[in-house]
């Protein structure tokens, strides 16, 4: 976060390498906002916002990540988000996002805005995935990255088992019978980079 360095008026107050890091540092940490990225090396960060929002319900969070904008904001910002920003949008943008979620206001783009304000006036039904729970939809995404059972299974810290049972509830509300299905879906929909 060298960016925030050039901020007089953000401190940086520490950075954590991965979920246990940061749970770890949470009860002794006077943060006034936690940037989190919503692919950690050992855990979802949909995953440790909700523990987060637990600990800390007034702690905002903003979340920053290299998956598609328009799948994974609302997801995030329901689950308790300030805020959801893309790596790809300039530093500057971040040091926006971070005083906009400060000031207790919710954060996103100004095309992801303007897709949520469009969509209030429709009608159309929703996209068969929106049905899916966040670890759900995680686990689409995984499988249909080519991921196998056991992989996701080990990158979640879940049971092969509870992998497959995701599986098939996926593909019983999308109504399709295998992965190539799902995979298809996936890719048309531009749900994974």
């Amino acid at each position: 976060m060298d960016i925030l360095k050039e901020e007089p008026d953000i401190a940086t107050c520490g950075e954590a390498s991965d979920a246990a890091s940061l749970i770890e540092q949470l009860p002794k940490a006077d943060w006034s906002v936690v940037v989190l990225d919503i692919s950690l090396p050992d855990r979802s960060g949909l995953d440790v916002l909700l523990e987060l929002k637990e600990k800390r319900p007034d702690l905002p969070v903003l979340i920053l990540s290299m998956l598609p904008e328009d799948q994974f904001a609302i997801r995030a910002l329901q689950a308790g988000a300030a805020g959801y920003i893309s790596k790809q949008n300039a530093p500057d943008e971040l040091v926006r996002a971070i005083r906009r979620v400060l000031s207790g206001r919710k954060y996103v783009s100004d095309a992801m805005n303007e897709k949520m304000l469009n969509n209030l006036g429709t009608t159309g039904s929703q996209p068969l995935h929106a049905s899916l729970s966040n670890r759900e939809f995680q686990v689409m995404c995984l499988l249909a990255s080519g991921k196998t059972v056991k992989e996701i299974a080990d990158e979640l810290y879940l049971s092969p088992k509870t992998i497959g049972t995701y599986r098939a509830r996926i593909l019983e509300k999308m109504n399709m019978q295998n992965n190539t299905e799902l995979i298809r879906y996936v890719v048309e929909n531009h749900l994974i980079g």
